[in-house]
């Protein structure tokens, strides 16, 4: 085991090292497209396939790069959180994934520039007094790009009240710059689900076994790293899947925290995959709505939920380490499970251990 993912470790910061020359040469050829780049205030603009009316909780709520998501319907438990929008639209192209509900489907990723970024950042250092937990994989993949973000979270490391969240679906070979130097101010977190869906809806992705091999290596590094087990579909055979891609991560890691979600089929993310023309079955398992949109069936989503507690619970997990994402209070309250009302229970301040 020991050689084995010291091997991993060398080819992640073989491919880290690679990255960085070819950024060395593409800079001195000036060949980089403008169509790569977003500004400032066009990010800020883009908005979530639904836009629902919200409280104002901090007297300061962003600046287009760093912004306070907070669109959260009446029946659902969770509360507002800080993302930052370094960039946006993902190159993995899940079928299912909600950014296809903004700009009319557009998923090719552009970015802000990083002196943008990084103004943004530390104007919002000054302006939060609280610590927060910034979210830099709502509009994109936090690790589609390592050059860029590896300048982000070194940011981070300037102060010790805040924290970055980094959330992804990419493997071993996007994590160089995270083994290379051990930053205290970063959460890594890992999108991994059973091996069939990756295979039919998330084929661009790495596959589930690479995502928890990344895992595991910066946990070992020291890092806090969490396990998103999102969304989870009813698939024949479902419980086997998922209890077996549950003992995969277990076997090479402690996960720090898990979350646990469901499909949800926002009628913008329905409509742009059609479009798109992915594979559409996943849309089949819708039942009911929800103010987050289509979900499965009620009791479904308790089975599957009670399901992943017990599963959890028979490894000795803790509970108060588990949360459910965009779920609503009537499932929180059945399940016999206390939320934090109207408090983001994945993101939020006090999900910093």
């Amino acid at each position: 085991m020991k050689y084995t993912k010291q091997r991993y470790k060398e080819a992640a910061l073989k491919a880290w090292r690679t990255i960085r020359r070819k950024k060395r040469k593409k800079a001195a050829e000036s060949a980089e497209k403008l169509d790569n780049w977003i500004d400032v205030d066009s990010i800020d603009k883009i908005q979530h396939p639904e836009i629902i009316e919200h409280e104002q909780v901090e007297e300061w709520e962003g600046n287009g790069v760093v912004k306070l998501f907070s669109k959260t319907p009446e029946d659902i438990a969770c509360g507002p959180f800080w993302e930052i929008r370094w960039a946006y639209g993902c190159p993995l192209d899940c079928s299912y994934c909600y950014l296809r509900g903004t700009m009319r489907g557009k998923m090719k990723p552009s970015y802000v520039r990083i002196e943008e970024v990084k103004r943004c950042v530390t104007e919002a250092f000054k302006n939060l007094q609280s610590p927060q937990i910034f979210n830099s994989g709502e509009l994109c993949d936090s690790l589609m790009n390592p050059l860029i973000m590896a300048e982000i979270v070194d940011l981070f490391e300037t102060q010790n009240k805040h924290k970055i969240y980094l959330l992804s679906k990419f493997g071993v070979k996007n994590i160089g710059f995270l083994l290379e130097k051990k930053r205290k101010q970063t959460i890594c977190a890992w999108s991994i689900n059973a091996e069939p869906v990756a295979r039919i809806w998330e084929k661009s992705a790495a596959k589930p076994k690479d995502r928890i091999r990344a895992a595991s290596l910066v946990w070992e590094e020291g890092y806090d790293t969490r396990i998103r087990f999102d969304p989870v579909f009813p698939i024949k055979n479902w419980k086997t899947h998922y209890s077996k891609i549950i003992d995969n991560v277990f076997s090479e890691l402690l996960p720090n925290r898990i979350i646990l979600g469901t499909p949800r089929g926002l009628w913008k993310t329905i409509h742009y995959a059609k479009l798109a023309g992915t594979d559409m079955e996943w849309s089949n398992y819708f039942a009911e709505d929800s103010g987050w949109g289509k979900k499965l069936d009620f009791n479904q989503r308790k089975e599957i939920y009670s399901f992943f507690y017990e599963k959890l619970e028979s490894l000795d997990y803790p509970i108060y380490k588990t949360s459910m994402c965009k779920e609503t209070i009537e499932m929180w309250n059945d399940l016999g499970y206390r939320d934090k009302p109207k408090m983001c229970n994945c993101y939020g301040p006090d999900a910093f251990s």
